[in-house]
């Protein structure tokens, strides 16, 4: 890991203990983040094969670039052997691509691997670009992930993170990264729409939901991540086995898609932030089964408690395959029995439900009610206070915020971020309640279809609504998020703990001059 690298798990550009050998703070050590960057180096050397002739790749090698991308997104990956095999895999697909390079008495270089040494090491406005290029469609790739196993994919999507991984290996200027950068945020709206529409065709039209934070006596699974169809298979799997399922972060979103929520042993949440899950999950008598990123490395007393699949993967731990055969999570929570008594939890702020499904669909089921709030004075504002949760000091400010926030005013909110403030009971306003969890850090398309219809419904621009949006943000899916929200137009964000430490101070200009973007500050002159 370069010293220039931005590190996510660390929220800043210095170097971690990783650097030294030894694990940092998220767990990896230098070894692991050097495969990691080897694995981007294959992949940006997959897309220079291309060379920028999109036309030669196939299903396999979209299929590839998505997982690979993936497998380097934060908390995703910290097994060198899986690490190894995927670039082995990446170096495999570009063999096959162009056959004839490995024998060329004058190679070009092209159809090498990129060495990151030459990205992390650029000129800082270079790097800066690239890095949200890069960072970009890794959280693309997420999304396109989640859509893919459900059967949904995008071509132009499919070929656009392909060009991106080429113009990454190209020693373009500012003027031609820029529209590139743009670029990602337009993709990724596509991408979080095919999504979206995967999900609700899958799984229904999210409704709202209560969801309990008790855990009932009697063996139980906790399941955590994005992958809605892992739970959907565990939860055919468990049915009649006497084992209840229990969403925790970014899964919670489930108990409201009619497909899931009609499975009567999906009982409900566990756990606040998914920082807090090394404490959370030290002694609860239960497997974990974690689905997609949001892994912390887990603590020596649950261990052998820990299950992974798909492209999540940590030494020693036991991992489901392909066939996505639960049996092993299945006996382990037979094993241990769960809990003999029901027991009574909270969330961060003392409550003991939560409240999800506020999707578009819902949010524009009754939109009229909405728009005749607004008009008669109930309703003055709307805010959007979500993003992804981190531990860096300075994250109570949206816990702050939202409890600040006058009683005729709506919060809108979602991905994992919503843990620090979501078991706050804000009461409502004409029948809606003021707090509104709208779902997964992708369902922040139908943050914006909500307020593109309010937009439309008052003739005006979404710049002009009473609307204000209060972001937190951790890792790439936070970048392409953000980047989607520019590409709309959409101007004065307000982002925090602090600003990505990895744009570099021409680039941030252009994005205060362009869009007005800016840190946060307290809750009260941000309100």
């Amino acid at each position: 890991m370069n010293h220039k690298m931005f590190c996510f798990q660390c929220e800043q550009t210095a170097g971690c203990t990783g650097c030294t050998g030894k694990a940092g703070v998220c767990g990896k050590t230098a070894d692991v983040a050097k495969l990691q960057d080897e694995l981007t180096g294959a992949l940006i050397g997959l897309g220079r094969t291309l060379n920028g002739d999109t036309t030669l790749g196939n299903e396999k090698t979209w299929k590839l670039l998505i997982e690979g991308l993936f497998a380097t997104i934060t908390n995703v990956n910290f097994n060198e052997e899986t690490l190894r095999e995927l670039i082995e895999r990446v170096h495999s697909e570009k063999a096959a691509l162009v056959p004839m390079c490995s024998g060329c008495a004058n190679p070009c270089g092209k159809n090498e691997d990129y060495d990151m040494t030459n990205l992390w090491t650029a000129d800082e406005d270079i790097r800066s670009l690239k890095s949200l290029i890069l960072f970009g469609i890794r959280g693309i790739a997420a999304y396109a992930y989640h859509a893919l196993v459900l059967g949904y994919r995008d071509e132009d999507l499919n070929r656009f993170i392909a060009r991106a991984l080429f113009v990454i290996g190209e020693d373009w200027e500012m003027e031609e990264l820029l529209p590139v950068v743009m670029e990602v945020g337009k993709y990724n709206l596509t991408c979080m729409e095919m999504l979206d529409k995967a999900n609700t065709e899958t799984f229904g039209t999210p409704v709202p939901t209560t969801v309990p934070l008790k855990i009932e006596k009697g063996p139980f699974i906790v399941i955590s991540g994005h992958d809605l169809l892992d739970l959907k298979l565990l939860l055919e799997q468990t049915e009649g086995k006497g084992i209840n399922i229990y969403t925790h972060g970014e899964m919670l979103p489930a108990h409201a898609y009619p497909e899931l929520k009609k499975y009567r042993h999906l009982k409900g949440n566990f756990g606040t932030a998914w920082q807090n899950q090394q404490k959370e999950f030290a002694d609860i008598p239960a497997p974990i089964l974690f689905t997609t990123n949001c892994l912390m490395p887990p603590k020596s007393s649950y261990t052998d408690r820990v299950f992974t699949t798909e492209v999540v993967s940590y030494p020693e731990i036991a991992h489901i395959g392909g066939d996505r055969d639960f049996t092993p999570v299945i006996e382990k929570a037979l094993a241990l029995g769960g809990y003999k008594e029901d027991q009574t939890f909270t969330g961060i702020n003392g409550g003991d439900t939560v409240m999800t499904g506020f999707g578009h669909g819902t949010v524009l089921g009754v939109a009229d009610k909405v728009i005749e709030a607004v008009q008669t004075g109930a309703i003055k504002h709307f805010y959007l206070v979500g993003g992804c949760d981190g531990a860096r000091p300075g994250r109570n400010y949206y816990t702050d915020f939202v409890k600040k926030t006058p009683d005729d005013t709506i919060i809108l909110t979602l991905a994992c971020g919503k843990y620090r403030f979501n078991d706050l009971d804000l009461g409502t306003i004409g029948g809606l309640p003021r707090l509104m969890d709208i779902g997964q850090c992708n369902d922040a398309y139908s943050a914006i279809k909500i307020a593109s219809a309010l937009a439309d419904a008052f003739g005006c621009g979404v710049n002009d609504l009473p609307l204000t949006m209060i972001l937190s943000w951790y890792e790439q899916k936070a970048v392409c998020i953000l980047l989607s929200l520019l590409y709309l137009g959409i101007k004065n964000i307000k982002l925090g703990p602090t600003l990505p430490a990895f744009i570099s101070p021409n680039v941030l200009n252009y994005l205060v001059e362009h869009f007005n973007i800016g840190a946060i500050t307290t809750p009260e002159e941000d309100m």
